[in-house]
């Protein structure tokens, strides 16, 4: 099971699943007021507006990042068309609601962006886990 932590400024809700992350650093980058990767807590919800969180939240490659607006019910994820991207030196990323069905029969539906090892050297396939930036994986 995977952690969680959840940050919350009264309007949404940031929920970041460490074991998901490929540091693609795309959060930093586009919200460095936000995200601060050196700090704990490291997302400081307060430096920006809701609208601008949700942005950057929905640019998460790995949706590792992940939101829902307190005032919802429903707090699951939204259903994506099915797109794939293949990333240079990086992941192959999947884009939508897939159903997948691991070797030893068990099933797992994932929302939103997944993110496929293409390197080899990840210790979560078939799930990146980042290791292609350390292997200095191209492709």
């Amino acid at each position: 099971m995977s952690k969680t932590k959840e940050y919350s400024n009264g309007e949404v809700t940031i929920v970041w699943e460490p074991e998901k992350c490929i540091h693609s650093g795309i959060c930093v980058n586009g919200l460095p007021d936000v995200f601060q990767p050196k700090d704990k807590p490291w997302i400081k919800i307060d430096a920006a507006k809701t609208e601008a969180l949700v942005k950057q939240v929905k640019a998460c490659p790995s949706v590792a990042l992940r939101f829902y607006m307190n005032d919802e019910k429903d707090k699951t994820s939204e259903t994506l068309e099915t797109k794939v991207e293949v990333l240079e030196n990086g992941p192959l990323l999947v884009y939508g609601t897939l159903h997948v069905t691991y070797k030893d029969g068990s099933t797992d539906t994932k929302n939103k962006t997944t993110a496929f090892c293409r390197c080899g050297q990840s210790n979560n396939k078939p799930y990146c886990d980042g290791a292609h930036v350390k292997e200095n994986f191209v492709g």
